[in-house]
């Protein structure tokens, strides 16, 4: 019965490595992106000294870098399970009831996700219709910034969604250990003195 099991767990964890990979290259792109808006900082900073060094607009920039790597982010913390849960309950349920609970987790991430999607699309919607720029020297057209964030939030709703609908299968089968990987929650050993 056991090889039945792991076959029917397979696909679907085929599917959510084929996530977390497709996630890897994200967060790693993102720490690129991450390391260019630190060195741009750096060389305003030096430009206090060195005025050739001046580039001009780097907390602007940077501002923007950080809000579309956050969400990013979210989908790699997410498919790695960093996200903080607290485990008061969880770790003393049976597997089916750890299951629920992660799939209620998930489900919330997933909610939350759509309904700011939602939201931010109509953010960018409007500064594409307005044409707005930003009021700083840069005058940045904010639909840039704004759709780099939006297509985060909608990455992470897709991340989370396929995640579910694994939590789903998985749980449906009865592949605890599966579902654990997937979304449970890795508790530290130990007693709080």
């Amino acid at each position: 019965m056991e090889p039945q099991a792991k076959s029917g767990a397979a696909p679907m964890m085929r599917i959510i490595g084929a996530l977390r990979t497709l996630n890897t290259y994200i967060a790693l792109a993102c720490g690129v992106a991450l390391m260019a808006a630190v060195a741009l900082i750096l060389m305003e900073v030096a430009g206090r000294r060195v005025p050739a060094l001046r580039v001009g607009g780097a907390d602007e920039i940077s501002g923007y870098v950080m809000a579309g790597l956050a969400t990013w982010g979210f989908s790699y913390a997410l498919v790695e399970r960093a996200h903080v849960r607290i485990d008061l309950v969880y770790m003393k349920l049976r597997p089916a009831g750890r299951a629920l609970f992660d799939i209620l987790a998930m489900a919330s991430v997933a909610f939350i996700a759509v309904l700011v999607a939602y939201y931010a699309y109509d953010v960018l919607a409007k500064s594409l219709a307005r044409g707005s720029r930003s009021n700083t020297p840069l005058a940045i057209q904010l639909w840039i910034p704004q759709i780099i964030w939006f297509a985060g939030w909608v990455w992470l709703a897709i991340s989370s969604t396929v995640l579910l609908a694994g939590l789903l299968v998985l749980s449906f089968g009865r592949h605890w250990k599966a579902v654990g990987e997937v979304g449970g929650i890795d508790s530290e050993t130990g007693d709080i003195a």
